[in-house]
């Protein structure tokens, strides 16, 4: 109890520091009807904070604030947009240790996990300062001679962004820092579950000097309400969001009827493929990383373990020693290596997903039982036997459980892999480097660790197929989906 107690108070101080209103046009502003909602410590259940929760009317005067300066912003030199975000880069470096406590305070995630989380968010703002000076166009001779076309590339316009409660910090990087650098304004709407890091996000930006009206935040627990308004509103011409496949599915059709540009980042349900020639040390600590990588919430979790027959019981047997070796408690306790799920009907799916898959057949090898007490902790469990037509294996499971099948040939992994309608990330571990690449391109996928448990990097594209979502994030083409082709003929 002792340390729940500590935990507490350290969480307490840490969000003390942090804004509480709406970031409207540089402004901290209650909601237009003085109505707010709690957020809550996933380790106690308790509240850290009160944040004002926005309306209709704030959704649109965030619109008017990104809009009102989104010529100035545009017509900013890229070298001076470059220096904001390389402050801001700074900054979070400096303040990783006080951003990570604030993120394992609204999230729950253990404080390792939550560093490793701000610095990876920061190296988005690092990329960016790079990426921003070199927004490219491209000049040529039309075939037939007759002129010369110019394509130049300018911001796309004001971009509403969209994030999940599961990396507040890396999924508003992600999307803030190239917008900013092609030049465009933001409305960030953060998850209700986690508005405190974006709220502290965006305070330490404007402490690096961005412009106010440039990036507004709009914390609100009326989602549909107020996106739904920003969306109809003709001056919102991006929208680029990560979260469920479902919400995304109605956001496009929401979209669709303004024809708004869209990045879409959604779910996902990677499978994990160890084929009998792989290095089982790699295998083991890459299963780790996929896996258990901030407690398993991940849209780019290892969801679904495909073993080969023949080193099937070994590998389970070494994961489930991997996995019990892990410490459960609150994430701001430096020795804890897995935190809370993030609220109880996080907890509850998950809980319900385990006792579908035993009921079926599945054995239980590691965890698989909801502890007593306060918080929103689960154990890590690792399930082998599991009946090919699992729900588990068919949904994402969104915390730290393993399930575990066979294969007996590289035709059937490929296609248990791609037995889905999701599409982000797969993972293929094996010593055989022409299989690796050969799988890797039979997967159904739009990224794929090759013995590798972690292929998320700011330098590179970022998205998925089929109903994992629409364009990417990451990478130059992280930055190019900020922009609009104009294509100017010239008489030479």
């Amino acid at each position: 109890m002792d340390r729940f107690k500590t935990h507490t108070q350290i969480v307490a101080d840490a969000v003390a520091k942090v804004p509480t209103q709406l970031i409207i046009a540089g402004a901290q502003r209650p909601a237009s009807d003085g109505s707010t909602f709690d957020v809550l410590d996933p380790a106690t259940g308790l509240r850290l904070a009160t944040v004002a929760n926005g309306t209709v009317d704030d959704a649109l005067d965030c619109v008017e604030a990104a809009a009102a300066t989104a010529k100035a912003w545009a017509a900013t030199a890229p070298r001076k947009r470059s220096e904001v975000l390389q402050r801001t880069y700074q900054l979070m470096v400096d303040r990783a240790d006080e951003l990570a406590l604030l993120i394992t305070a609204e999230n729950g995630k253990a404080l390792a996990d939550a560093r490793g989380e701000v610095l990876y968010s920061a190296e988005f703002f690092r990329w960016y300062a790079e990426e921003a000076v070199r927004v490219r166009g491209e000049i040529q001779t039309a075939p037939g001679g007759t002129n010369k076309i110019i394509v130049i590339r300018q911001p796309v316009g004001v971009a509403l962004l969209v994030t999940p409660w599961n990396f507040p910090a890396a999924m508003a990087a992600r999307k803030i820092a190239p917008a900013l650098a092609a030049g465009c304004t933001t409305i960030l709407k953060p998850a209700s579950e986690t508005p405190l890091t974006a709220l502290a996000l965006a305070a330490l930006m404007e402490e690096a000097g961005l412009p106010a009206g440039v990036v507004n935040v709009l914390p609100s627990k009326r989602s549909s309400a107020v996106v739904s308004a920003m969306l109809s509103d003709p001056r919102v011409r991006k929208l680029s969001f990560t979260g469920s496949t479902e919400v995304g599915r109605t956001l496009l059709n929401l979209a669709n009827d303004h024809i708004i540009n869209c990045s879409m980042e959604l779910g996902g349900n990677a499978p994990f493929l160890v084929f009998a020639d792989a290095d089982l040390d790699r295998a083991i600590e890459g299963a780790m990383v996929a896996k258990m990588r901030n407690g398993g919430e991940a849209c780019t979790a290892a969801n679904r373990f495909y073993v080969e027959a023949g080193i099937a019981e070994e590998f389970g047997a070494r994961l489930t020693r991997a996995m019990g070796a892990l410490s459960t408690g609150p994430g701001s306790d430096s020795a804890v290596k897995v935190g809370p799920l993030v609220n109880e009907a996080t907890r509850t799916k998950v809980a319900d997903l385990v006792g579908a898959a035993l009921a079926g057949g599945a054995t239980l090898q590691l965890g698989g039982k909801t502890p007593e007490g306060s918080g929103y902790f689960y154990p890590p469990t690792v399930l082998t036997d599991v009946a090919a037509d699992a729900e588990i294996l068919r949904t994402e499971i969104f915390g730290p459980v393993a399930p575990i099948t066979t294969f007996t040939s590289e035709d059937e992994a490929v296609a248990l892999a791609n037995n889905t309608e999701y599409g982000l990330v797969s993972y293929v571990y094996t010593g055989d480097l022409a299989r690796g690449l050969r799988v890797s391109e039979r997967i159904e996928a739009g990224m794929v660790g090759l013995n590798r448990g972690l292929v998320s990097d700011p330098a590179a594209p970022f998205g998925g197929v089929k109903e994992s979502g629409l364009g990417r994030e990451g990478g130059v083409e992280g930055l190019l989906a900020f922009t609009e082709s104009k294509y100017i003929a010239v008489d030479w």
